[in-house]
């Protein structure tokens, strides 16, 4: 086994270049940030310190991998990559800056697509706008890793979220801001000076700024009634039941985060319900899925895959119905036969297919969330032993309490 501070640095045969890292498992358990030249992985379930890394374009690389890894192992992939043999250079001591800020960026990104949220399990949704403007915060602190597309995404992201930027000025001026915030609002005044933004909001934030109003208030202020809320729903009854069917079977579906994008579906394992229902000879399967506040445009429509006894897969079409999606079909099952029936969810033309089931990470997820949820609402001086929530994590903490 390799010393900890040792990595090893190969030439695959398609010439990508590697530079191991901590294992990681499903993919929503990963951190993942594409830099130039090369794509960023770091395990979300355990420490972040220094990525693995899969580098196409070394020469591009090669402006940012010696502020990363340190000098040695920028020297192992560039001569890796020129057809040395694999080498195993050591790492410095601890992250640089530049390599924290890059981690913190990747679970940024993890929580806008992976993080838990449910109604069910209590784990409230991070404050979209919020986490929109501290990812375009960090992306202009790791400016230094990003090609020309990269530093596009951070001004969209900036400009897509401005309407958080006033609630964030009065959160600055309150009894207690999070530490983070002021570091936060000054990157986002220098992103938008440096993309050449304007406008009423930013000319708000530069006067703050420039004159340095941080003179706090009498009254801390209520998080929940200054960000816009997205949890407001509350769960549906299910459909109605007929009192001419019989229940023959009843179960929870596969939840299987990977198989439709973030927002459709309530992330809880028993958000997919069916039931098989007798009516006379004939067999009638109904799904239900909790759904998450995330609504369909354009007649995009999730559905369930239903397979009975091992069979082929049978497609029921769902449709959003207040906060539930629904479908039902009817099953070519014997009248004799108790059916042995499996149903999981998918967006198709989303759908990646269905993967080896994870119910443990997905578990080990939630735990995340709600540490990290936890750590967001102890008080803002709780120390350095805790990691710096994101913001948005402070804001749905701040709302746990009321709307769940």
């Amino acid at each position: 086994m390799m010393p900890e501070r040792r990595r090893a640095v190969t030439r695959a045969e398609d010439s990508t270049v590697r530079i191991a890292g901590p294992s990681a498992g499903p993919t929503f358990t990963r951190a993942v940030l594409e830099v130039a030249g090369a794509v960023l992985t770091w395990p979300v379930l355990g420490p972040a310190g220094f990525p693995a890394a899969e580098i196409h374009d070394v020469g591009q690389a090669q402006q940012w991998l010696w502020a990363v890894y340190g000098e040695p192992v920028a020297t192992a992939v560039d001569a890796v990559a020129s057809g040395a043999p694999a080498a195993e250079p050591t790492l410095p001591e601890r992250p640089s800056s530049l390599a924290e800020a890059a981690a913190r960026l990747a679970l940024g990104h993890w929580v806008a697509r992976w993080w838990p949220t449910s109604h069910l399990d209590g784990i409230p949704a991070p404050e979209p706008d919020l986490l929109g403007l501290e990812l375009a915060a960090l992306t202009y602190e790791c400016q230094q890793l990003l090609d020309e597309s990269g530093e596009l995404e951070g001004s969209e992201l900036l400009q897509e979220h401005l309407v958080a930027l006033g609630p964030l000025i009065r959160w600055r001026q309150s009894a207690a801001p999070p530490r983070r915030l002021d570091r936060v609002l000054r990157l986002i005044d220098d992103a938008a000076d440096n993309a050449g933004l304007d406008g009423e909001a930013l000319r708000r934030l530069r006067s703050a700024l420039e004159r340095d109003d941080h003179e706090p208030t009498a009254t801390p202020l209520d998080l929940a009634d200054i960000f816009v809320r997205r949890q407001e729903f509350a769960l549906a009854a299910g459909s109605p039941r007929t009192a001419t069917r019989r229940v023959i079977a009843r179960g929870s579906g596969t939840n299987d985060w990977c198989r439709c994008p973030p927002g459709f579906v309530d992330a809880a394992e028993d958000a997919v319900s069916w039931s098989v229902y007798a009516l006379g000879a004939a067999r009638r399967i109904e799904v239900e899925v909790v759904a998450d506040v995330a609504a369909p445009v354009g007649g995009v429509h999730l559905v369930a895959e239903v397979h009975v006894d091992g069979g082929h897969p049978n497609r029921v079409p769902l449709a959003r119905r207040d906060d539930v999606w629904t479908g039902r079909a009817d099953l070519d099952i014997p009248a004799s036969t108790a059916p042995s029936v499996e149903v999981g969810i998918l967006l198709p033309g989303f759908d990646p297919g269905p993967g080896t089931d994870d119910r443990a990470a997905r578990e080990a997820v939630r735990a995340l969330a709600r540490h990290r949820l936890g750590v967001a609402a102890a008080p803002h001086d709780s120390g350095a032993a805790h990691p710096d929530p994101f913001l948005a994590e402070i804001a749905a903490a701040a709302a746990v309490e009321e709307d769940f």
